[in-house]
């Protein structure tokens, strides 16, 4: 009974985290890269051991082939001096030296080649791993763009019925804009037809002749009237004559 009792509540237990995930993928999406950000740190840091381990074959190698540059000098000075017991003993050591270097000389190429191919998979995977996240993540706007969009058909659909069945409320407005629109025209009319336009004109026509009067004066006050205007104003004999009109 226990038994079955826990295995109901794991079920929904996982329905519950199942809708929180289908809500949330976003969220999924960053914990993805965050655990894939530390997968990465671990394979780095193991990858940096393995590297030291070829670094120090590197150092052994090195070593071991001075070692051996040493003893076949130094073997052959002592057969030339005629130390054979002591060169002896030299060449047994060399040849140890050579079979420890070309065993290292294997790990060493071995190792080597094993931390490109870590290399070369963890870059791969990475790779992998990001294009996935872009992709689900372009996946997750198109489907966000999407569900604005059927739930923006889904409410014009609505404002086109809610529309269509409000339409005396639509009608009556319209029909007080109308009356108020009317009305405003008509008190526009009505104090447009009070307004004595006389004395507007009168004064107008005062403010031209002053205008032309200032004008007239600039211009023979610096020449500049025209022939016409001058002809008027002088006689033959280059005197200037008067015409009065009525009293003055």
């Amino acid at each position: 009974m226990m038994k079955r009792i826990g295995t109901l509540f794991r079920g929904f237990l996982s329905l519950f985290i199942s809708g929180i995930e289908k809500s949330n993928p976003a969220a999924l999406i960053e914990a993805e890269k965050e655990n894939l950000r530390k997968q990465i740190a671990r394979f780095n840091d193991n990858l940096a051991t393995h590297a030291g381990f070829v670094e120090r074959l590197m150092r052994q190698v090195k070593n071991l082939e001075a070692k051996e540059k040493e003893l076949t000098a130094r073997i052959a000075a002592n057969i030339k001096a005629g130390n054979r017991s002591l060169a002896g003993q030299m060449a047994l050591e060399l040849q140890t030296v050579k079979t420890q270097l070309e065993e290292n000389r294997q790990q060493l190429e071995d190792t080597d080649t094993t931390y490109k191919k870590l290399l070369k998979t963890r870059d791969v995977a990475v790779s992998e791993a990001q294009a996935k996240i872009e992709k689900l993540k372009r996946m997750i706007s198109e489907t966000e763009m999407m569900e604005a969009q059927a739930e923006l058909q889904e409410m014009a659909k609505g404002m086109v019925s809610e529309i269509g069945g409000s339409g005396d409320t639509l009608n009556r407005v319209e029909e007080y804009l109308n009356e108020r629109r009317d009305k405003a025209a008509g008190r526009a009319r009505v104090a447009s037809n009070t307004i004595d336009t006389s004395q507007v004109e009168m004064k107008e026509a005062e403010q031209a002749a002053l205008a032309e009067q200032a004008l007239a004066e600039f211009e023979t006050a610096f020449g500049l009237a025209s022939p016409s205007v001058a002809q008027q104003g002088t006689d033959v004999s280059g005197s200037t004559s008067v015409k009065e009109h009525g009293p003055q």
